[in-house]
This record gives structure tokens, C-alpha cells and sequence, in this order.
């Protein structure tokens, strides 16, 4: 299961380009940015130096500070993953998608419950393009738990609920999913081994679950079958933000040895 060559991260670190499970395991490990200004943004990135290579942008910093908050993470070689679930009509998400294109990023969602036209159409808005992010239809977010599916009418549980969308979106040309390290397994059974997944919910040892339902820890993750895993508050609310992205690839790097992913 090789990470897309597309995707590897392009940042030059002052760290030695070695093949050992840490500096595999970063490539594998993404920072969320769940931060509301720009500054504060700079500010975690300046914290974390090269400790990491991959950044998430989300709807909280996007709508505060703009898609100028990319600029300065892809001129200093880092990798974007743009996370605004994009869920419209398909002419708009299109539209959408290749106007986040344009803005350098190297992952973008859109949510599966769309539909299949608009996952559809989205593909195609990218498909013309060099070099375009890898669209990944988010399933089921991890905050939602069965009471939760069920106060907005969806009868299925999440185990349920994640293949469906996910077949819908390998019908529609999709080959990248966001979902829960609870259906890593299952969705990796789907795509197989050229699926990109992209798991959120990760808290490591010790780690508070805050408003996460459906979580595992880095290592039980990648063994399931993660390309990559999201890591937000663990890090970025931690008082030393690299010390602890540390910690979290050494747990990352427990597995990375067993998987045949680089």
C-alpha cells in the first residue's frame, strides 16, 4: 500500500533523509491547524519546525484568514491538506475544487453524503489538471456516535454507514476516504492497497478524547491499514507542540515497520 509518489512531501529539512521508521512515520503524520487566526498558525508551524511535513487546513483558519493562510506553508515546502468537506451542488463543488487546486494544495475533502453526482463531479473538475490534490469524500465524521446518527435520521451505524459511502464514491471514481480508525479495515478491504485513507481521531497515550467518539491510537491505526493520520489537538494544545509530535511518531513508528506503505 505505497503512499502516491505525488503525495510524499517535498519539504527539505535539515534532517537526514533516512529510511528508519521515524522519518517514515513523518510522512505519514499530519498536523491539523484548528487554530483561529493566521498568526497563531505561524506561530504552531514556527513551534514545530521541521518535526512535521504535512499541515491541515480547516473551516475554522480558512474562514478566518483566507486561502492567503496557504501561501506561506507551500512556499516553505510544506504539504496542505485543505479539509472544508465541500457538500453543494456539483456545478458549485467543481467550481470549488478546482479553485483550491489552483491554490497548491496536496488533499482536498469533499463529504461523500453529497451524493454521487457531485462526487462525481468534482472528480472530473480535477482530472484535466497536472498535478491535482487527491480527493478524498470524507464518510462519517468521527464526532458522530449512534445517538448522533440517529437525531439525524441515519437508522445505520457508522460500521455500516462507511462502506456505503465508500462504494458509492469508488462508483463515482473516488479513490481516497476519510474516515474513523474504526472502519479502517473495512474501507481498506474496498480500495485496496491504492486507496488513500486518511484517518482523523487519532489521540496517543494518555491523550484526551475531547469531543472525538470514534478514536485509536496512531500505531492501531496504521496497522489497520491508514495512509496517513490527522492529529490535532494532542499536539497543537500540548505546552511543547513538537515534543509531543515526537512522541507521536515514536508510537507511529512502532507500526510503520510492519507496514509495507513508505
Amino acid at each position: 500500500m505505497p503512499i502516491p509518489e505525488r503525495l510524499n512531501p517535498t519539504f527539505a529539512s535539515s534532517r537526514p533523509a533516512a529510511a528508519d521508521p521515524i522519518e517514515k512515520a513523518r510522512k505519514r503524520l499530519i498536523v491539523a491547524l484548528d487554530v483561529p487566526d493566521a498568526h497563531r498558525a505561524q506561530e504552531m508551524v514556527n513551534r514545530l519546525e521541521d518535526t512535521c511535513k504535512w499541515f491541515k487546513v480547516g473551516l475554522e483558519l480558512y474562514v478566518a484568514a483566507g486561502p492567503a493562510v496557504l501561501e506561506p506553508l507551500i512556499a516553505r515546502g510544506y504539504s496542505v491538506f485543505l479539509d472544508l468537506k465541500l457538500h453543494d451542488i456539483p456545478n458549485t463543488v467543481a467550481g470549488a475544487a478546482r479553485s483550491a487546486a489552483a491554490l497548491g494544495v496536496r488533499m482536498l475533502t469533499v463529504h461523500a453524503l453529497g451524493g454521487p453526482a457531485m462526487l462525481t463531479a468534482a472528480r472530473e473538475a480535477l482530472a484535466p489538471l497536472a498535478d491535482p490534490p487527491e480527493l478524498l469524500a470524507v464518510t462519517v465524521l468521527t464526532s458522530m456516535d449512534a445517538v448522533q446518527m440517529g437525531a439525524v435520521g441515519l437508522e445505520r451505524t457508522a460500521a455500516e454507514q462507511v462502506p456505503l459511502l465508500a462504494r458509492m464514491g469508488l462508483e463515482a471514481g473516488v479513490r481516497g476516504f476519510v474516515c474513523s480508525p474504526q472502519e479502517v479495515q473495512a474501507l481498506r478491504s474496498l480500495t485496496g492497497p491504492d486507496g488513500v485513507l486518511v484517518i482523523p481521531g487519532i489521540r496517543p497515550a494518555g491523550a484526551d478524547v475531547g469531543d472525538q467518539k470514534r478514536i485509536a491510537a496512531p500505531a492501531e491505526a496504521l496497522r489497520m491499514g491508514a495512509s496517513y493520520l490527522v492529529v490535532g489537538r494532542p499536539i497543537t494544545q500540548s505546552a511543547e507542540p513538537a515534543e509531543a509530535a515526537e512522541a507521536i511518531l515514536r508510537e507511529m513508528a512502532e507500526a510503520v515497520g510492519d507496514c509495507t506503505q513508505a
